[in-house]
């Protein structure tokens, strides 16, 4: 199936997989699509990126310390009666060890109470905080880079290394290290857009962080079908002469459908 025909279906599927509620099988087929389609391995890194800072804002919740109290108020009360209980009775007959269960399992059923009940009122926090965290998500993801070519820049194993987004609206090619290469200090990479006629047409030389972003227009994409990435002396070499190290990353350039 061609996910990339079907951009709604595409940025559902990547939305769900990166939350991780795309499962079993739906989920294998996925990761399988992803492998053999760009634009899927795409989509999926996308949302990635956007979602892989929503821990963060989990903000860790401790339960009062009265809470706490009461419940050990309560063990201790019914420990006390069970006591007294025992105390009364011999402890020969068959019915009390019937007595002891029943007092025991009234004691646990207490203490499940209360935990049930702390277990409500931390969910209705957690759910308010998560509310929260929803409506900034949503301001956020409004506030967006206005995406409209993507790429996936892959090893000669075709492993994904670098993801690239050109964002149409602040003029910004973003490049993100999805892989664990990092170049010698004495190195540098530089993207090349690999037009379809001409030489290659350097974009920019990269720094050594994990996010990267180079100023571009619009004009440098369009109609551009690959990008590549070479591994270069510091500081990267003149576009007219194109790429003197061997090119490492290379990629299709997508441009995103709306």
């Amino acid at each position: 199936m061609q996910l990339n025909q079907h951009p709604e279906l595409l940025d559902k599927l990547a939305a769900s997989y990166a939350l991780g509620t795309l499962r079993g099988g739906a989920r294998r087929r996925f990761e399988t699509l992803a492998r053999e389609q760009a634009p899927v391995r795409a989509a999926a890194l996308i949302w990635q990126a956007r979602l892989g800072s929503v821990a963060e804002l989990q903000a860790q919740a401790a339960p009062a310390p009265a809470v706490w109290t009461r419940i050990d108020n309560l063990v201790r009360a019914d420990q006390e009666q069970q006591a007294m209980q025992e105390a009364r009775v011999p402890a020969v007959a068959g019915p009390v060890a019937w007595l002891r269960s029943l007092a025991l399992w009234r004691s646990a059923t207490t203490v499940g109470a209360v935990v049930a009940v702390f277990a409500v009122v931390l969910g209705v926090n957690q759910r308010d905080q998560l509310g929260s965290q929803i409506a900034s998500l949503r301001t956020q993801l409004q506030a967006a880079p206005q995406i409209e070519y993507v790429a996936v820049l892959a090893d000669g194993k075709a492993d994904p290394s670098m993801l690239v987004t050109f964002d149409a609206k602040n003029q910004t090619l973003l490049l993100q290290r999805v892989g664990g290469y990092q170049e010698a200090s004495d190195k540098s990479l530089q993207l090349w857009a690999l037009p379809p006629s001409g030489g290659p047409r350097s974009l920019g030389v990269l720094g050594a962080d994990k996010l990267l972003r180079l100023t571009a227009g619009e004009g440098d994409v369009r109609e551009v079908p690959t990008l590549a990435i070479s591994l270069e002396p510091k500081g990267g070499v003149p576009s007219a002469g194109g790429p003197t190290g061997p090119v490492l990353f290379k990629g299709a350039l997508i441009q995103k459908m709306l």
